[in-house]
């Protein structure tokens, strides 16, 4: 018998900068720090940095590296991630990647008229229920801005239309700390208590500062609070190359850094350990029609080279991909999304974003996140690599095989073509006339069916009648203060 042959199976990955490339920004961005330092409008935050060891020269915050060195060695490599019924899942770690969609779309497709509307509270519970049946969805977030609530509760609304959509883990946003007050309130509900809570997070947080190098006071005040209770969250700028950020992708990348490291030192300063995501947003603003282009190769580009520089600081870090320009869900769409699903998979970016925008981040599909699944299934199978082992090296069945009679009835392959192939959901590969006999379905008709399909048949856990409770609670106190 021959021997096993014990080989590692090779994953592919890509790298963008080399050693010195890295330091060559690392260092862009000490220097913005320190010698042109950052507006800072909250006004904790600002004495928090001027107390530990930061200045104020020319109406700027300078920022000396000391403090951002200490700032990296204090914050976790690793976040552990759990569902909202206490299960782990999606550990935000070296080499490992989860996908989800993005946040706060003006606009929805209609999964039943096709009709591009606003979107609605109840818009957003079915798009978490749909994450939630769909295999590669890791996460949830809200996909819009609900315009059936009363404006100062929309982000209340959008938390609570995801936890009772979906069980698994949420990225919120959020307008200020009364927002986050609230939500923390009805979180603690769900895990049990602050303790558990923190203990088991379901919940990370979403917010920015404004590229280049302004620090909103509701921004930032966010940031404290999810410090202070010592909760996840990710602070990734979007200096887009043009925009917010340099027309250079180094410059923008350069400035990104600086940005997010300030959001690092503050959380480290208020509570050492506090879950961090590291990361930014590099989209390029189009010179011709003045959008931020979401399908831009800027971005999974920008992207490559941000995970570059988290695994040298040792950081969890965030991405985004499977979103488009395209106004509906077409080809465009397609090789849009499959570029930055395939580029987030080469970097080992460890929580990505954005799957199922199309209208660069303007409009939420169902149909998009569908086929965002399936394409993240197929890359998937792409990066698992090729495994090397006797099994798979197949000596015994080549060794009995007749030469030009081919291996369909061999028992190797009654035995392993369940494991050994990949299968698509989705996608078609039926021959013409069985093609023609089904109704002729394309791609986005498929999507359309598949959505529809999870929404009736996929069930997921209610919340408790306690944490509704609290729920009710929380709405009603917000409008009596609003009156």
């Amino acid at each position: 018998m021959t021997e096993q042959i014990p080989v590692e199976t090779l994953r592919p990955t890509v790298r963008m900068l080399s050693d010195e490339q890295i330091q060559a920004i690392h260092q862009t961005s000490l220097d913005i720090l320190s010698r042109t330092g950052i507006v800072m409008k909250n006004e904790v935050a600002r004495q928090l940095l001027l107390d530990n060891g930061a200045w104020e020269s020319e109406g700027r915050i300078k920022v000396p590296e000391t403090m951002v060195m200490d700032a990296i060695a204090a914050a976790p490599s690793r976040i552990p991630m759990y569902d909202r019924l206490g299960e782990p899942t999606m550990p935000l770690e070296r080499g490992k990647v989860f996908f989800g969609p993005g946040s706060d779309c003006i606009f929805t497709m209609d999964l039943e008229t096709g009709e591009r509307r606003q979107a609605t509270a109840e818009d957003i519970r079915r798009i978490a229920h749909l994450c939630d049946g769909l295999d590669w969805m890791d996460f949830t977030m809200s996909m819009g801005n609900p315009s059936d609530v009363p404006p100062l509760d929309i982000y209340i609304h959008e938390f609570t239309s995801m936890i009772r959509g979906s069980v698994k883990p949420t990225c919120y946003t959020a307008n200020n700390r009364e927002d986050m007050e609230d939500i923390y309130r009805i979180a603690c509900a769900v895990a049990g208590g602050e303790v558990e809570l923190r203990e088991k997070p379901f919940l990370i947080l979403y917010a920015e500062s404004i590229s280049p190098l302004l620090y909103p006071d509701e921004s930032v005040d966010k940031l404290l609070f999810c410090a202070e209770k010592g909760i996840p969250v990710t602070y990734p700028p979007s200096p887009n190359t043009g925009g917010g950020g340099p027309i250079s992708l180094a410059g923008a990348i350069g400035l990104g850094n600086a940005e997010c490291l300030v959001g690092l030192v503050l959380t480290q300063l208020v509570r050492r350990g506090t879950p961090f995501l590291y990361g930014m947003n590099t989209a390029a603003l189009d010179m011709k029609s003045a959008i931020v282009a979401y399908g831009a190769p800027e971005w999974p580009t920008g992207m490559a080279a941000w995970c570059d520089i988290a695994r040298y600081y040792g950081l969890p870090v965030w991405g985004a991909a499977g979103a488009t320009d395209s106004k509906v869900v077409d080809a465009q769409a397609g090789i849009e999304a499959t570029v930055t699903i395939m580029t987030a998979f080469l970097t080992r970016c460890n929580l990505v974003h954005d799957v199922g925008y199309i209208e660069y981040g303007t409009t939420s599909s169902m149909e998009m996140l569908v086929i965002c699944d399936e394409i993240i299934r197929d890359v998937r199978f792409v990066m698992d690599g090729v495994a090397i082992n006797e099994i798979t090296l197949a000596r015994e069945p080549i060794h009995r095989a007749k030469p030009g009679g081919g291996f369909l009835a061999d028992d190797h392959t009654l035995d392993n073509w369940e494991w050994a192939q990949w299968r698509p959901q989705l996608i078609d590969r039926m021959r013409y006339d069985r093609w023609v006999e089904k109704g002729r379905q394309d791609m986005f008709v498929r999507a359309n069916a598949r959505a529809r399909q999870i929404l009736e048949t996929h069930e997921v856990p209610p919340l408790s009648e306690a944490v509704e409770r609290v729920i009710a609670e929380v709405l009603k106190e917000r409008e009596a203060r609003r009156q």
